[in-house]
């Protein structure tokens, strides 16, 4: 089984995603931390290697071949990337929402202890954070329905929708967890 989870900035996809490659002894494969990675690489921030992308495939082709591949030669295991719903097709399609400013105050609160995220340059507050967000929300919208003709947060592409602007991450755990089981007793 293969669960592909997607969402938007700040909801809390990479806590749940691990919790439930734990609790199912899969593995977790995060996709953002490779674009992340080759942004850093190119020396620009994640903000700006999506902007690039817009005009440039391979900054998603990358990594999207990579899903494909996953898709195609392993199983039991749970994969984060806005695209994965749509490249693995067979998979059980989760999609993790949150209001944009509390997705905001998250992240800027994890930029205060860390700065591994590569967000954007010099995001000096919670508006600047969600400022950024709502680009990279547009620039995901613009290279994907570019490259694929998709709307990667339409409600019809998922099996299971969350928000968990109110919920704890347990809570999120519970709920998405109860869905999988069921998914899992019938098919």
């Amino acid at each position: 089984m293969i669960i592909t989870i997607s969402g938007h900035p700040g909801s809390g996809k990479t806590t749940i995603a691990k919790r439930i490659a734990e609790a199912l002894g899969y593995k977790h494969f995060y996709m953002g931390k490779i674009r992340r990675e080759a942004a850093k690489n190119r020396g620009m921030t994640l903000a700006e290697y999506n902007a690039f992308g817009e005009n440039n495939p391979s900054t998603d082709s990358e990594v999207d071949e990579l899903v494909k591949k996953l898709g195609m030669t392993q199983d039991n295991f749970v994969i984060e990337s806005r695209t994965a719903w749509y490249l693995i097709p067979q998979s059980i399609k989760i999609f993790i929402t949150v209001d944009p400013m509390i997705g905001a105050e998250r992240v800027f609160k994890e930029l205060q202890t860390t700065n591994h995220r590569n967000e954007d340059k010099e995001l000096k507050n919670v508006y600047e954070v969600l400022a950024s967000h709502n680009k990279r929300m547009a620039s995901d919208k613009l290279r994907y329905h570019k490259y694929y003709g998709i709307d990667f947060d339409d409600p019809k592409n998922f099996d299971f929708i969350i928000d968990t602007s109110k919920l704890t991450p347990q809570e999120v755990f519970d709920q998405t967890m109860s869905f999988i089981k069921q998914k899992i007793s019938n098919p």
